[in-house]
């Protein structure tokens, strides 16, 4: 009777060494599979931020073209207005508007 207990627990330490080394592949598998998941995981997550950031990026240059040409727009009326006021003299202007009112004149006869 005792040297089938003792049998029997030597099969069962036996036996736990094999379940010991298969829990500890299929630790290290489970693993290797959490790791790639992650892996993928952040390169999505990279991927979209990319993405996300070159529409930010891409619109905000937009947003700044169009600033600049109206910039750009206002500063030109800005600077025609300017130099009107000093190279024109008021008997210029009205000789120009004298001359507008003519020319509307022939277009409406």
């Amino acid at each position: 009777m005792a040297v089938a207990k003792l049998a029997e627990v030597e099969t069962r330490f036996a036996d736990l060494d094999a379940e010991i080394t298969a829990i500890k592949e299929r630790a290290k598998l489970e693993g290797e599979a959490e790791r790639e998941r992650i892996r993928l995981a952040t390169d999505e997550e990279i991927s979209r931020i990319r993405d996300q950031a070159k529409r930010e990026i891409e619109s905000a240059g937009k947003a700044a073209r169009h600033e600049l040409r109206r910039f750009a727009a206002a500063e030109s009326v800005r600077l025609a207005e300017e130099i009107l006021r000093v190279e024109i003299s008021p008997d210029d202007d009205a000789r120009l508007t004298s001359k507008g009112v003519r020319e509307l004149g022939r277009i409406s006869a």
